[in-house]
């Protein structure tokens, strides 16, 4: 039997490069952060191939003294607990601002809630870096660029304002980190799902 050139059996083969799967998105979580074009300003969906899953809004085990309904939020490890019924919590992901975040620990409650609110950076804010935010030390309306987001719940002590704030966010994607300015942010669908599930006066622990 005659044997083939090398040349003509290299010719012959081919190196296939092997196809890389993009990670699937579990069904119920590509719609729990889908579009929301329904709102005042449309909301983007969340490629949540860019957020950590355990960042992802979830049911989990939860044991505290804490009664349900009571909104404990967990600074160190960028997460924020709805207390449920029996030994349970909705977890979700949160970003950390880099100084307003440590300025509040302890108890308070919710003393307000606003939807699509005007965002008024603090003077401390202000001070720090006049060129990014002195143009808006008149406030901004609420809108898509608002950094508040689609949602704030403001957080008071004793009958007054402790300037902390949980709200939405224009940059989504720095979720479980922390973030040059804010207080507590989440993803606008979980912000707009823990606004519906929470009423003024409902207890707040910061744990940091």
């Amino acid at each position: 039997m005659i044997g083939l050139p090398a040349l003509a059996l290299a010719a012959c083969s081919s190196t296939r490069t092997p196809v890389v799967q993009e990670p699937q998105i579990d069904p119920y979580y590509q719609a729990m952060y889908g579009a929301l074009p329904n709102e005042k300003f449309p909301v983007a969906a969340m490629d949540l191939r860019r957020v950590d899953p355990q960042f992802w809004r979830q049911e989990v085990p939860y044991i505290t003294s804490e009664r349900p309904g009571t909104i404990v939020v967990d600074t160190p490890n960028r997460f924020l607990f709805l207390v449920l019924e029996g030994g349970r919590a909705l977890r979700y992901g949160v970003g950390v601002g880099k100084s307003e975040a440590l300025v509040f620990r302890g108890t308070a409650s919710v003393g307000r809630k606003a939807e699509w609110p005007r965002w008024t950076p603090t003077q401390a804010m202000i001070k720090r870096e006049p060129d990014r935010y002195g143009a808006y030390a008149g406030g901004l309306e609420g809108g898509s660029t608002n950094p508040l987001g689609p949602r704030a719940l403001y957080l008071y002590k004793n009958g007054a304002d402790t300037l902390f704030r949980l709200h939405g966010t224009t940059e989504p994607y720095t979720i479980g980190t922390n973030v040059s300015s804010g207080c507590i942010r989440l993803m606008n669908q979980d912000i707009i799902d823990l606004y519906a599930r929470v009423p003024v006066g409902a207890k707040v622990v910061v744990i940091n």
